[in-house]
Protein backbone atom coordinates (compact mmCIF):
# COMPACT_ATOMS: atom_id res chain seq x y z
CA UNK A 1 0.00 0.00 0.00
CA UNK A 2 2.54 2.50 0.60
CA UNK A 3 4.31 1.74 -2.44
CA UNK A 4 1.47 2.61 -4.30
CA UNK A 5 0.65 5.44 -2.68
CA UNK A 6 3.90 6.69 -3.21
CA UNK A 7 3.91 5.76 -7.09
CA UNK A 8 0.22 7.22 -6.86
CA UNK A 9 1.34 10.53 -4.99
CA UNK A 10 -1.99 9.70 -3.26
CA UNK A 11 -2.77 9.89 0.53
CA UNK A 12 -3.69 6.95 3.37
CA UNK A 13 -5.82 7.79 6.33
CA UNK A 14 -6.24 5.08 8.82
CA UNK A 15 -9.77 4.85 9.97
CA UNK A 16 -10.67 4.59 13.74
CA UNK A 17 -14.23 3.89 15.55
CA UNK A 18 -15.59 7.27 13.83
CA UNK A 19 -15.53 9.11 16.84
CA UNK A 20 -13.95 11.83 15.76
CA UNK A 21 -16.04 14.98 15.53
CA UNK A 22 -13.00 16.19 13.40
CA UNK A 23 -12.09 15.19 9.66
CA UNK A 24 -8.76 13.64 10.91
CA UNK A 25 -9.43 11.05 8.24
CA UNK A 26 -11.37 12.05 5.14
CA UNK A 27 -9.92 11.89 2.38
CA UNK A 28 -10.79 10.59 -1.11
CA UNK A 29 -8.09 8.58 -1.92
CA UNK A 30 -6.88 5.63 0.39
CA UNK A 31 -8.35 4.04 3.67
CA UNK A 32 -7.19 1.31 5.68
CA UNK A 33 -8.86 -0.43 8.51
CA UNK A 34 -7.13 -1.92 11.15
CA UNK A 35 -10.26 -3.47 12.91
CA UNK A 36 -8.99 -6.98 12.06
CA UNK A 37 -5.68 -6.19 14.10
CA UNK A 38 -6.77 -6.38 17.54
CA UNK A 39 -6.10 -8.34 20.73
CA UNK A 40 -3.16 -9.42 22.86
CA UNK A 41 0.50 -10.06 21.73
CA UNK A 42 2.45 -10.67 24.81
CA UNK A 43 2.85 -9.49 28.13
CA UNK A 44 5.20 -9.37 30.93
CA UNK A 45 3.86 -9.93 34.55
CA UNK A 46 6.99 -8.34 36.24
CA UNK A 47 6.60 -5.13 34.58
CA UNK A 48 3.07 -5.41 33.59
CA UNK A 49 3.41 -4.26 30.26
CA UNK A 50 1.40 -5.73 27.78
CA UNK A 51 1.75 -5.42 23.93
CA UNK A 52 -1.59 -5.33 22.06
CA UNK A 53 -2.11 -4.84 17.97
CA UNK A 54 -3.79 -1.64 17.10
CA UNK A 55 -7.08 -2.34 15.87
CA UNK A 56 -8.15 -3.18 19.39
CA UNK A 57 -10.73 -1.04 21.14
CA UNK A 58 -10.92 0.29 24.90
CA UNK A 59 -13.20 -2.04 25.74
CA UNK A 60 -11.37 -5.30 24.41
CA UNK A 61 -8.27 -3.96 26.23
CA UNK A 62 -10.45 -3.87 29.77
CA UNK A 63 -11.35 -7.66 28.87
CA UNK A 64 -7.69 -8.74 28.10
CA UNK A 65 -5.98 -7.28 30.87
CA UNK A 66 -8.68 -8.25 33.21
CA UNK A 67 -7.69 -11.82 33.26
CA UNK A 68 -4.05 -11.29 33.97
CA UNK A 69 -5.62 -8.88 37.14
CA UNK A 70 -3.93 -5.72 35.22
CA UNK A 71 -5.43 -2.39 34.33
CA UNK A 72 -5.59 0.90 31.96
CA UNK A 73 -4.83 3.71 34.81
CA UNK A 74 -8.09 5.69 33.22
CA UNK A 75 -10.28 5.41 30.45
CA UNK A 76 -13.53 8.02 29.11
CA UNK A 77 -16.23 8.10 28.68
CA UNK A 78 -16.97 5.63 26.06
CA UNK A 79 -14.95 2.21 25.46
CA UNK A 80 -15.46 1.88 21.56
CA UNK A 81 -12.60 3.75 20.14
CA UNK A 82 -9.36 1.62 19.17
CA UNK A 83 -6.37 2.41 21.11
CA UNK A 84 -4.29 3.50 18.46
CA UNK A 85 -7.26 6.16 18.06
CA UNK A 86 -8.17 7.47 21.39
CA UNK A 87 -4.17 7.50 22.13
CA UNK A 88 -3.33 9.43 18.68
CA UNK A 89 -6.07 12.10 19.62
CA UNK A 90 -5.01 12.59 22.82
CA UNK A 91 -8.55 10.76 24.72
CA UNK A 92 -8.96 11.18 28.24
CA UNK A 93 -10.79 10.28 31.47
CA UNK A 94 -10.83 12.40 34.75
CA UNK A 95 -8.13 12.54 37.48
CA UNK A 96 -5.92 15.10 39.09
CA UNK A 97 -3.45 12.75 39.28
CA UNK A 98 -3.64 10.65 36.09
CA UNK A 99 -2.68 11.46 32.44
CA UNK A 100 -4.27 11.44 28.98
CA UNK A 101 -4.74 7.52 28.00
CA UNK A 102 -1.64 8.00 25.25
CA UNK A 103 0.92 8.06 28.26
CA UNK A 104 0.17 4.36 28.54
CA UNK A 105 2.37 3.90 25.70
CA UNK A 106 6.06 3.08 26.37
CA UNK A 107 6.33 0.93 23.12
CA UNK A 108 4.91 0.59 19.79
CA UNK A 109 6.05 -0.34 15.97
CA UNK A 110 5.26 1.67 13.33
CA UNK A 111 5.67 1.49 9.43
CA UNK A 112 6.50 5.47 8.16
CA UNK A 113 5.85 6.87 5.08
CA UNK A 114 8.48 5.48 3.07
CA UNK A 115 7.46 1.95 4.09
CA UNK A 116 9.98 0.85 6.71
CA UNK A 117 9.11 -0.12 9.72
CA UNK A 118 10.18 1.03 13.33
CA UNK A 119 10.51 -0.09 16.87
CA UNK A 120 10.50 2.38 19.30
CA UNK A 121 10.40 2.19 23.40
CA UNK A 122 10.59 4.69 25.95
CA UNK A 123 13.22 3.96 27.19
CA UNK A 124 15.52 3.35 23.52
CA UNK A 125 14.32 6.52 21.91
CA UNK A 126 12.07 8.81 24.32
CA UNK A 127 11.66 11.66 22.29
CA UNK A 128 9.98 9.72 19.35
CA UNK A 129 7.49 7.77 21.82
CA UNK A 130 6.66 11.43 23.31
CA UNK A 131 5.94 12.85 19.39
CA UNK A 132 3.89 9.46 18.96
CA UNK A 133 1.71 9.32 21.59
CA UNK A 134 -0.69 12.19 20.33
CA UNK A 135 0.20 12.21 16.76
CA UNK A 136 -3.13 12.15 14.86
CA UNK A 137 -1.85 9.75 12.74
CA UNK A 138 0.60 12.08 10.82
CA UNK A 139 3.55 9.84 11.90
CA UNK A 140 2.63 6.88 10.16
CA UNK A 141 0.22 3.67 11.08
CA UNK A 142 0.74 1.34 14.18
CA UNK A 143 1.37 -2.12 14.09
CA UNK A 144 1.78 -2.78 17.21
CA UNK A 145 1.71 -1.06 20.63
CA UNK A 146 3.05 -2.06 24.31
CA UNK A 147 1.12 -0.29 27.05
CA UNK A 148 1.75 0.54 30.60
CA UNK A 149 -0.62 -0.70 33.06
CA UNK A 150 -1.46 -1.25 36.51
CA UNK A 151 -2.46 -3.54 38.69
CA UNK A 152 -6.54 -4.10 38.96
CA UNK A 153 -8.25 -3.32 41.68
CA UNK A 154 -12.46 -2.87 42.40
CA UNK A 155 -13.27 0.22 42.54
CA UNK A 156 -16.70 2.05 43.33
CA UNK A 157 -18.45 4.24 41.07
CA UNK A 158 -21.31 7.46 42.84
CA UNK A 159 -23.13 9.80 41.52
CA UNK A 160 -24.43 12.67 43.27
CA UNK A 161 -26.89 15.52 42.51
CA UNK A 162 -26.58 18.92 44.11
CA UNK A 163 -26.81 22.62 42.59
CA UNK A 164 -23.79 23.49 40.80
CA UNK A 165 -23.19 26.88 44.01
CA UNK A 166 -22.61 23.38 46.09
CA UNK A 167 -20.33 21.66 43.51
CA UNK A 168 -18.13 24.98 42.99
CA UNK A 169 -17.52 25.66 46.41
CA UNK A 170 -16.20 22.59 47.37
CA UNK A 171 -14.35 21.57 44.55
CA UNK A 172 -10.68 21.51 45.91
CA UNK A 173 -11.95 18.95 47.89
CA UNK A 174 -14.02 17.33 45.49
CA UNK A 175 -10.87 16.75 42.93
CA UNK A 176 -8.51 16.65 45.75
CA UNK A 177 -9.79 13.44 47.99
CA UNK A 178 -11.02 11.69 44.74
CA UNK A 179 -9.15 9.78 42.59
CA UNK A 180 -11.43 10.40 39.81
CA UNK A 181 -14.00 13.13 39.90
CA UNK A 182 -15.71 15.27 37.03
CA UNK A 183 -18.93 17.11 36.84
CA UNK A 184 -21.53 17.92 34.67
CA UNK A 185 -23.30 21.31 34.64
CA UNK A 186 -26.75 21.51 33.31
CA UNK A 187 -27.76 25.09 32.07
CA UNK A 188 -31.11 25.07 32.28
CA UNK A 189 -31.59 24.05 36.14
CA UNK A 190 -28.69 25.18 37.45
CA UNK A 191 -27.32 21.76 38.60
CA UNK A 192 -24.46 19.80 39.10
CA UNK A 193 -24.22 16.38 38.60
CA UNK A 194 -20.99 15.16 40.68
CA UNK A 195 -19.35 11.71 39.73
CA UNK A 196 -16.53 10.37 42.03
CA UNK A 197 -14.77 6.88 41.43
CA UNK A 198 -12.59 5.10 43.98
CA UNK A 199 -10.95 1.81 45.09
CA UNK A 200 -13.06 0.49 47.17
CA UNK A 201 -12.97 1.76 50.60
CA UNK A 202 -10.63 4.97 49.39
CA UNK A 203 -11.85 8.84 48.21
CA UNK A 204 -14.78 10.21 50.21
CA UNK A 205 -17.45 7.96 51.28
CA UNK A 206 -20.39 10.83 51.29
CA UNK A 207 -21.26 13.67 49.42
CA UNK A 208 -23.28 15.56 52.48
CA UNK A 209 -24.47 18.69 50.36
CA UNK A 210 -25.59 16.42 47.37
CA UNK A 211 -28.26 13.77 46.81
CA UNK A 212 -26.98 9.94 46.07
CA UNK A 213 -28.61 9.20 42.89
CA UNK A 214 -26.25 5.98 41.80
CA UNK A 215 -23.64 3.79 43.21
CA UNK A 216 -22.07 0.51 41.45
CA UNK A 217 -19.10 -1.63 42.28
CA UNK A 218 -17.02 -3.19 39.81
CA UNK A 219 -14.02 -3.00 37.86
CA UNK A 220 -12.97 -0.32 36.51
CA UNK A 221 -13.20 -0.80 32.39
CA UNK A 222 -16.59 -1.93 33.55
CA UNK A 223 -18.29 0.92 35.32
CA UNK A 224 -16.58 3.77 33.80
CA UNK A 225 -17.43 3.92 30.79
CA UNK A 226 -20.89 4.50 29.89
CA UNK A 227 -23.17 3.44 26.84
CA UNK A 228 -23.78 6.20 24.56
CA UNK A 229 -26.40 6.15 22.15
CA UNK A 230 -27.50 9.61 21.46
CA UNK A 231 -25.51 11.87 19.07
CA UNK A 232 -24.05 14.49 19.76
CA UNK A 233 -22.37 17.81 18.46
CA UNK A 234 -19.00 18.73 20.70
CA UNK A 235 -16.27 21.22 21.57
CA UNK A 236 -13.66 20.94 24.31
CA UNK A 237 -10.44 22.95 25.45
CA UNK A 238 -7.74 22.01 28.33
CA UNK A 239 -7.41 25.04 30.52
CA UNK A 240 -4.68 25.53 32.94
CA UNK A 241 -5.77 24.04 36.31
CA UNK A 242 -5.36 27.52 38.21
CA UNK A 243 -7.47 29.38 35.47
CA UNK A 244 -10.07 26.57 35.45
CA UNK A 245 -13.21 28.18 37.59
CA UNK A 246 -12.62 31.53 36.42
CA UNK A 247 -13.16 30.23 33.12
CA UNK A 248 -16.06 27.96 33.71
CA UNK A 249 -18.01 31.16 35.78
CA UNK A 250 -17.67 33.11 32.16
CA UNK A 251 -18.85 29.64 30.42
CA UNK A 252 -21.45 29.32 32.92
CA UNK A 253 -22.47 33.27 32.75
CA UNK A 254 -22.56 33.63 28.70
CA UNK A 255 -24.56 30.27 28.35
CA UNK A 256 -26.92 31.43 30.57
CA UNK A 257 -27.31 35.04 28.94
CA UNK A 258 -27.27 33.93 25.29
CA UNK A 259 -27.70 30.19 24.66
CA UNK A 260 -30.07 28.62 27.40
CA UNK A 261 -33.18 29.07 25.46
CA UNK A 262 -31.63 26.48 22.75
CA UNK A 263 -28.89 24.35 25.00
CA UNK A 264 -30.32 21.85 27.13
CA UNK A 265 -26.87 19.77 27.28
CA UNK A 266 -24.20 19.83 29.43
CA UNK A 267 -20.94 20.97 30.15
CA UNK A 268 -18.20 18.90 31.35
CA UNK A 269 -15.43 19.57 33.76
CA UNK A 270 -13.01 16.93 34.63
CA UNK A 271 -9.22 16.75 35.33
CA UNK A 272 -6.33 15.90 33.88
CA UNK A 273 -2.43 15.40 35.03
CA UNK A 274 0.34 17.08 33.15
CA UNK A 275 2.66 14.70 30.38
CA UNK A 276 5.80 15.19 28.03
CA UNK A 277 3.76 14.35 24.45
CA UNK A 278 4.60 17.47 21.98
CA UNK A 279 0.86 17.58 20.44
CA UNK A 280 -1.08 16.84 23.93
CA UNK A 281 -3.11 19.64 25.27
CA UNK A 282 -1.62 18.74 28.32
CA UNK A 283 1.88 19.09 27.52
CA UNK A 284 3.51 20.05 30.41
CA UNK A 285 0.77 21.53 32.52
CA UNK A 286 -1.87 19.90 34.66
CA UNK A 287 -5.14 20.81 33.30
CA UNK A 288 -8.89 21.06 33.28
CA UNK A 289 -11.07 20.10 30.24
CA UNK A 290 -14.29 22.17 29.71
CA UNK A 291 -16.29 20.12 27.36
CA UNK A 292 -19.53 21.78 25.63
CA UNK A 293 -21.97 19.42 24.03
CA UNK A 294 -25.09 20.19 22.12
CA UNK A 295 -27.54 17.83 20.06
CA UNK A 296 -26.74 17.29 16.69
CA UNK A 297 -29.89 18.08 15.87
CA UNK A 298 -30.20 21.54 16.66
CA UNK A 299 -28.02 24.46 16.38
CA UNK A 300 -24.73 24.26 17.46
CA UNK A 301 -22.27 26.38 15.28
CA UNK A 302 -23.08 29.71 16.69
CA UNK A 303 -23.07 28.46 20.13
CA UNK A 304 -19.58 26.92 19.53
CA UNK A 305 -17.98 29.99 17.76
CA UNK A 306 -19.67 32.22 20.64
CA UNK A 307 -17.84 30.26 23.46
CA UNK A 308 -14.80 29.36 21.71
CA UNK A 309 -13.22 33.10 22.63
CA UNK A 310 -13.90 32.19 25.99
CA UNK A 311 -11.63 29.15 26.31
CA UNK A 312 -8.87 30.56 23.91
CA UNK A 313 -8.86 33.62 26.34
CA UNK A 314 -7.88 31.51 29.33
CA UNK A 315 -5.25 29.92 27.81
CA UNK A 316 -7.47 26.55 26.06
CA UNK A 317 -5.49 23.79 23.76
CA UNK A 318 -8.39 21.98 22.36
CA UNK A 319 -9.05 18.61 22.13
CA UNK A 320 -8.23 16.99 18.61
CA UNK A 321 -11.09 14.88 17.99
CA UNK A 322 -13.97 17.91 18.98
CA UNK A 323 -15.16 20.63 17.30
CA UNK A 324 -12.77 23.65 16.96
CA UNK A 325 -11.68 26.48 14.32
CA UNK A 326 -7.95 27.14 15.08
CA UNK A 327 -5.48 26.44 12.36
CA UNK A 328 -1.76 26.36 12.38
CA UNK A 329 -0.99 30.29 12.59
CA UNK A 330 -3.10 29.68 15.95
CA UNK A 331 -2.01 26.34 16.88
CA UNK A 332 1.70 26.89 17.31
CA UNK A 333 2.13 29.05 20.10
CA UNK A 334 0.04 26.08 22.20
CA UNK A 335 2.93 23.93 21.70
CA UNK A 336 6.57 24.19 22.99
CA UNK A 337 6.88 21.29 20.72
CA UNK A 338 5.23 22.02 17.84
CA UNK A 339 8.18 22.83 15.72
CA UNK A 340 10.09 19.61 16.64
CA UNK A 341 7.01 17.96 15.73
CA UNK A 342 6.55 19.23 12.50
CA UNK A 343 10.41 18.32 11.49
CA UNK A 344 9.75 14.53 12.80
CA UNK A 345 6.99 14.23 10.58
CA UNK A 346 8.93 15.78 7.79
CA UNK A 347 11.42 12.99 8.57
CA UNK A 348 8.67 9.94 9.05
CA UNK A 349 7.00 11.23 6.12
CA UNK A 350 9.35 13.15 3.52
CA UNK A 351 6.68 12.59 1.01
CA UNK A 352 3.25 13.62 3.18
CA UNK A 353 1.61 10.17 2.68
CA UNK A 354 -0.31 10.40 5.46
CA UNK A 355 -1.52 13.68 5.60
CA UNK A 356 -4.92 15.23 4.17
CA UNK A 357 -6.21 18.03 3.55
CA UNK A 358 -7.47 18.93 7.40
CA UNK A 359 -4.18 17.65 8.52
CA UNK A 360 -2.12 20.62 5.94
CA UNK A 361 -4.28 23.22 7.35
CA UNK A 362 -3.34 22.33 11.38
CA UNK A 363 0.03 22.10 10.11
CA UNK A 364 0.90 24.81 8.12
CA UNK A 365 1.67 22.86 5.14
Amino acid sequence: MIIRAKNEQSNIRIVGAGHSSMPLVETKQMLLRQDNLHGLIDYDMQTKRVKLLPGTNIREAGEILIKLRLSMHNTGDVDYQNLSGAFGTGTHGSGNTLPNLSAMMVGCRVVDGTGKTHAFTLENDPEMIHALRVSLGALGFFTELTIQTVQAHRFTRKEYYTHITACLENLDELIDNNLMFDFYWYPRSDGAKLRLCNPVGEGMSNVGYGKLDKEREGWLYEILPKERTDKFEEMEYALPREAAVECFNEVRKRIKAKHRQYVGWRVLFRTVAADDSYLSPFYQRGSVTLALLQNHQLEYQKYFEDMEPILRHFGGRPHWGKKHSLTAEELAPLYPRWERFRQIRREMDPQGIFLNDYLNKIFGL
